[in-house]
């Protein structure tokens, strides 16, 4: 099931429902109409209690979308005509673990981007004012000039988890997303000299397009063998696999929940692949400018898409 939170044409009610393709194309189911119909008290309707609802509600609401699909329900909204919101807008955490892949490894320490390897997960906080939804356009302030792209696989847990194992990890994965962690390389330059933890470069409004669903964590074969991508303009900037990752969601939930209990709705990033801009020779020519249309991917599975436009736009 694809989960999306969304706002109709004409409307700014934020809402949750699933994507559904069928022959006809793309679609929105809203569950808020579908329980409304049905006569279904007290559905949910943001994501977080959604999911903090538990295997019950999910359940009832794959029923839904499956009931949509074989009959064609004239409840289906045409995609088009809804603006994707970020799946997940109030986490209560959303944390990013840094230095993940081997490939990104290595660029961040040609570029002195890192002064050392880390030995166990780390992350920053992503925080809620910086999200965006799919198909957003982002501002980029005159003030930065570096501006790079970060695609990067996001695990958003399903319930509750506190000393969680890492071979009970997945257990607690309610499905994945996409983020494009837009990054201000001019600043990481700036905190990285004076021991920050990246909290601006990675927290500017607009820096943080986040879906455009939560993927279902049953409709991904193995989150260990995906193909991340991201083209700028149509042209492919990146493919690594997440095979490459140096930390795996087993690891990262389970040194994250010694001591702090993750809730159904936090999310966790885990981090860029090889191949972002700064890390390239010519960087100055892909850093991101006003016009430059971004795709980021889980290949074969779904898109997020952003727009970059000049702040006086």
């Amino acid at each position: 099931m694809r989960l999306v939170t969304f706002t109709r044409k004409n409307s700014n009610l934020s809402e949750i429902g699933a994507r559904i393709i069928t022959r006809d194309g793309l679609f929105i189911l809203p569950f808020s109409d579908v329980s409304n119909l049905k006569g279904v008290l007290n559905f949910p309707l943001d994501m977080k209690s959604f999911l903090r609802s538990g295997d019950g509600v999910m359940d009832q609401a794959k029923e839904w979308v499956s009931q949509a699909i074989t009959s064609s329900s004239q409840l289906l909204i045409d995609a088009a005509t809804v603006n994707y919101m970020p799946p997940i807008t109030d986490a209560d955490k959303f944390l990013c673990v840094g230095k993940n892949y081997r490939t990104h490894l290595a660029e961040l320490q040609r570029t002195n981007l890192i002064k050392e390897i880390p030995q166990e997960p780390t992350c920053f906080v992503k925080l809620n004012s910086c999200l965006v939804g799919h198909n957003a356009k982002v501002t980029k302030p005159k003030a930065i000039v570096r501006l790079d792209y970060e695609p990067e696989l996001v695990f958003v847990i399903g319930k509750r988890a506190l000393g969680v194992k890492g071979k009970d990890a997945m257990n607690y994965v309610a499905g994945v997303t996409i983020l494009n962690d837009l990054t201000c390389r001019d600043l990481q330059l700036r905190e990285v000299a004076s021991g920050s933890r990246f909290w601006t470069a990675k927290n500017v409004p607009g820096f943080g397009p986040l879906g455009p669903e939560i993927i279902t964590i049953d409709e991904i074969v193995n989150v260990y063998d995906l193909w991340m991508t991201c083209s700028v303009n149509g042209e492919e900037r990146m493919r690594v696999n997440t095979k490459d990752q140096i930390w795996k969601i087993s690891d990262i939930l389970e040194h994250f929940s010694r001591f702090i209990p993750i809730e159904a709705g936090d999310m966790f990033s885990t981090g860029a692949p090889g191949g972002v801009a700064v890390g390239k020779e010519n960087a100055d020519d892909l850093f991101l400018k006003p016009g430059d249309v971004v795709e980021c991917s889980i290949e074969g599975i779904s898109t997020l898409t952003t727009t970059i436009v000049d702040e006086m736009q």
